[in-house]
């Protein structure tokens, strides 16, 4: 299927020796910028360090191998952070391989269900929200290694770990705070200097040096590196099994669906900025598939949850690459590294870690676009601090989830308020609507005899609206022998809405009072006739304009009004 075909497919029918070069470049690059940031992410998340980089080697080379973006780079990003480090510590690695298995799967039935367009409209209070949450949850989680603090082991929640920082303060580290602002500064500057070159890199390379110098030739050994705390292994990783039972499964459900929703709008808003700077239209239901199936794999060899980076990404924009090829090189340039380079990651200082996280959490933390949704209506506002602070204070399972629930009601309110519905008695004009067909001004009224009322519903008909338009309807409706609906307006009409027609219907016709349709859209009619409303109006009964329902109002209630006439007259 070609609405299934990787971006790769489409990339190499036109591949030029002049596009390989390009992307040569960039791939060695974008793959030397995701070295530190692999092994931060790695840390950050609760796991070992080449974690971090077996994700960055294998999630990095399938997204850009399936994926529906010629420019995404996949990999572990800050975003995941908080979420993989919470599961880590309650069920521990096993449990976070086999949350991300989960969500693989629930990303690759998004792809298949074409849900990538969904996605995107997730309201963008909800998106800014969580991930200001998120970076000043990593920025709390990065006080300790950046000032080199002696403190205890730390507790997951957001105040407890303040309030334990401020208790162990006096144990600062003046050598791990220097490191720390050091790193921060020259990621800072470097790009005012060289743009091309990463400053997380370049604060990696100075600080590690400075780091080991200080150690070998002036004793400072108050500079905690990688080493120190973790063993790191540069051979290729193994492959693991990973437990499935039910229990399991319905234990983690929670966290991996917010894995997927997490993964899945990260990764799209990742791509749909690409495609701007670009000019090209990423394939959004191919690129989900491409992330499930990455972190479906990525688990059995010890990774973790990955997505579309979207700072890589634009890194490899920036140096020339433009089609996947550039993201399959990067992930070879971090397998060699690995390989041949990987001890050398055990000299990197600690606090230098934390000032590259320090910077991240910034970059991810949007304050600008935070203060300005803050400032729209008090629904935005609402929305974006409920789950900006249910981020923070729990955690981004719950965030996610109530932003939803909040952004579905407040979508109804919108539709609600959007959808109207109006009463017309005695005359209707329709001088100014498409219906009008008529040059004569006179003829563009029509004249409404006693006994008929035109209702209008203008907009979705869905569940929120058809208790609208019965309390409408009881409200200032009077007791008519012929109600005229006009559904021209109406787009779509949901089951709850089919079902309130449907009650009306009946209703209608145990009070003597036809119900008469007018301008019914083709796809609201199918709905219609599956349902049992054709036949309670009358298929006589749902006419194609105002004109001819107005035609058939009069002569139905001249026939009713004939009927009372002559009940009377027999009493």
């Amino acid at each position: 299927m070609r609405e299934f075909q990787p971006a790769l497919v489409h990339s190499l029918k036109t591949y030029t020796k002049e596009k390989f070069v390009a992307d040569l470049m960039s791939g060695i690059i974008v793959g030397i910028v995701a070295l530190p940031l692999a092994i931060a992410f790695g840390i950050a998340s609760g796991v070992a360090p080449e974690k971090g980089i077996y994700t960055a080697i294998i999630a990095g080379f399938i997204i850009s191998f399936l994926g529906g973006s010629t420019v995404q780079i996949g990999g572990p990003t800050g975003a995941f952070i908080v979420i993989v480090y919470g599961i880590v510590e309650q069920f521990g690695v096993q449990g976070l391989a086999l949350a991300t298995v989960l969500a693989g799967i629930m990303l690759v039935l998004m792809g298949v269900l074409k849900l990538g367009n969904v996605i995107k409209f997730i309201p963008y209070p909800i998106v800014v929200g969580f991930t200001s949450g998120i970076a000043l949850t990593i920025f709390s989680t990065q006080i300790k290694d950046f000032f080199g603090l002696t403190t205890p082991k730390l507790p997951a929640g957001f105040f407890e770990k303040w309030t334990i920082y401020f208790q162990n303060f006096s144990s600062i580290n003046i050598w791990a705070t220097a490191i720390g602002v050091l790193s921060v500064l020259i990621i800072v500057i470097t790009p005012r200097i060289w743009k091309k070159i990463p400053g997380s890199l370049i604060a990696i390379i100075f600080m590690t040096l400075a780091a080991y110098l200080l150690k070998e030739f002036a004793g400072v050994n108050a500079i905690e590196t990688i080493g120190d705390r973790f063993s790191i292994n540069s051979a290729l990783p193994e492959v693991q099994t990973i437990g499935i039972n039910l229990e399991s499964v319905r234990m983690l459900f929670p966290s991996a669906f917010t894995i997927a929703m997490l993964g899945a709008i990260e990764s799209l808003l990742s791509a749909a900025v690409a495609d701007g700077v670009i000019g090209k239209k990423h394939n959004s239901n191919m690129e989900l598939v491409a992330q499930g199936v990455a972190n479906i794999i990525v688990p059995f060899f010890g990774g973790i949850p990955a997505t579309g980076a979207i700072a890589r990404t634009m890194t490899n924009i920036n140096n020339g690459g433009r089609t996947p090829v550039a993201g399959i090189i990067h992930s070879i340039v971090l397998l060699l590294i690995l390989l041949f380079l990987g001890g050398l990651t055990k000299h990197i200082p600690m606090a230098c870690l934390a000032g590259v996280l320090v910077i991240v959490a910034y970059n991810m933390s949007e304050w600008r676009t935070f203060l300005s949704l803050s400032k729209q209506s008090k629904e935005t506002l609402g929305i974006l601090l409920t789950t900006f602070g249910l981020t923070v204070v729990f955690d981004l399972t719950i965030a996610i989830q109530v932003g939803l629930l909040l952004a579905v009601f407040s979508f109804i309110k919108r539709m609600n308020e959007t959808t109207q519905v109006s009463l017309t008695k005695d005359k209707l004009d329709i001088s100014k609507e498409i219906e009008s067909h008529s040059g004569n001004l006179e003829d563009e009224v029509i004249y409404l005899p006693r006994g008929i009322e035109v209702y209008e519903i203008d907009g979705p008909f869905f569940f929120g609206v058809a208790n609208k338009f019965d309390e409408k309807m009881r409200e200032i409706g009077d007791d008519p022998n012929v109600r005229i609906i006009r559904m021209r307006k109406v787009p779509f009409i949901d089951s709850t809405g089919l079902n309130n027609l449907e009650a009306l219907c009946r209703n209608a016709k145990k009070d003597k009072i036809q119900i008469i349709l007018s301008g019914v859209s083709d796809h609201v009619y199918d709905k219609l006739k599956r349902s049992q409303v054709v036949e309670l109006v009358g298929d006589n009964n749902i006419c194609v304009n105002i004109h001819l329902a107005v035609e058939r109002a009069i002569v139905v209630n001249e026939e009713i009004k004939a009927k009372k006439k002559k009940k009377l007259k027999s009493l």
